[in-house]
């Protein structure tokens, strides 16, 4: 029986992280855009910049390991 709800709140806790990284892939593209479109403006602020691009590094780095949780561990 434990293992039944065990199943279950793992099914749940990996579409809780499926729900997490398609936001957060959004929140990447958005800053994707937003770093372009500041470079397009001729004088960016290299501050904010510099801000933007370890935001979107972060994001990335955290979107790499909830790809890594739910992918499946393969034995060779």
């Amino acid at each position: 029986m434990n293992a039944h709800i065990d199943a279950n709140l793992e099914m749940n806790s990996d579409e809780v992280l499926k729900v997490r990284l398609e936001v957060l892939k959004r929140e990447h593209r958005d800053l994707d855009e937003a770093i372009h479109a500041l470079t397009e403006t001729g004088h960016p602020d290299q501050l904010r910049l510099v801000r933007l691009k370890k935001q979107k590094l972060s994001l990335k780095d955290l979107i790499a390991r909830i790809e890594d949780r739910l992918t499946p561990d393969i034995i060779a």
